[in-house]
């Protein structure tokens, strides 16, 4: 079992940048591809970035491309987004997750079923 704690969340105003972590704990995430989720109030959970194993891939949706960066610590047991360009629609609670099933080295998930482990998400509000 995974326990994922994210922090970096609050408040900032439109065209800023905030940055994102997610520790792991209970065992080691340098096996598992990482993803980062967002859900907005009356939206369903979608899809924010992901990364493979080692780093080597990444998968972003079109949304946020150009403007976010995924990267991992596996030496730290951590994963960060970098979140540049920020606009009101980015508002949304920010959630990480962690899959367990095998897969290639390089294999980025980027469905919400492909995840086994999720934290308790951060919020992340943008102002006008």
């Amino acid at each position: 079992q995974v326990q994922l704690v994210e922090s970096g969340g609050g408040l900032v105003q439109a065209g800023g940048s905030l940055r994102l972590s997610c520790v792991a704990s209970g065992r080691t995430i340098s096996r598992y591809p990482m993803g980062w989720f967002r859900q907005a109030p009356g939206k369903e959970r979608e899809f924010v970035a992901g990364i493979s194993v080692t780093g080597g891939s990444t998968s972003y949706a079109d949304s946020v491309k150009g403007r976010f960066t995924i990267s991992r610590d596996n030496a730290k047991n951590t994963v960060y987004v970098q979140m540049d360009s920020l606009k009101p629609e980015d508002t949304a609670v920010y959630y990480c997750a962690a899959d367990r099933r095998f897969g290639t080295s390089s294999y980025v998930p980027r469905l919400l079923n492909e995840y086994d482990y999720w934290g308790q998400g951060t919020q992340v509000t943008v102002s006008s």
